[in-house]
């Protein structure tokens, strides 16, 4: 009888300490999320001095891709063309940053469209990177769906996902291109002219 009760006092110290250990084990983790990852302000200032500090409404657009996707480990900067007639295409060319290494990895991008698309623009990108903790996982290509409009001046934003990445690119366009499309982009090392 006394080994029963030694089992079951066994048992029960051993779920306790298990329950412990997962209430403990999420903050650790949360904490290490947030060291790995920016912050709402550190991508903000970051996105100003890119677009430049008088970007209205950037601010919310970060803000409500925070609140949806949470906060990102990196981000790109960099330019694009596109252009659309029902068929669309789009290049561009930025560096990678990841939270943690200091190094930035060079990364272009190209793809069709296809949709209800017309019109032409030349935008910067700032796209927030989310679940990519190796530079290389970069080159590939991501599906998404894009129904911004875009005007002179004007910001649009979307997403697109592979795997469990996720990319948030934010685009200020001069230009007109307005309507909505489906594709992808595909990342790479080196410009290309083929977009596929």
């Amino acid at each position: 009888m006394s080994e029963d009760l030694s089992k079951t006092r066994r048992s029960i110290a051993l779920g306790l300490g298990a329950t412990a250990a997962s209430s403990i084990i999420p903050a650790a983790a949360w904490a290490d999320d947030d060291r790995d990852t920016y912050s709402e302000p550190e991508i903000i200032r970051a996105a100003e001095n890119f677009f430049g500090a008088a970007a209205e409404g950037l601010a919310n657009v970060i803000h409500h891709i925070f609140n949806d996707k949470g906060r990102p480990n990196g981000y790109i900067t960099g330019d694009e063309g596109s252009g659309a007639i029902g068929v669309g295409l789009r290049y561009g060319g930025g560096r990678l940053h990841l939270k943690g290494l200091g190094a930035v990895t060079p990364v272009y991008w190209q793809g069709p469209s296809i949709g209800f698309d017309t019109g032409g623009n030349a935008s910067k990108v700032f796209t927030l990177v989310y679940h990519m903790r190796d530079a290389s996982r970069i080159f590939q290509r991501f599906p998404g769906v894009d129904g911004s409009a875009y005007f002179v001046g004007g910001f649009g934003a979307n997403y697109q996902q592979s795997g469990r990445i996720i990319l948030a690119p934010i685009r200020a366009g001069v230009g007109f291109r307005l309507g909505a499309n489906i594709g992808y982009l595909n990342y790479s090392r080196h410009r290309r002219v083929l977009p596929f």
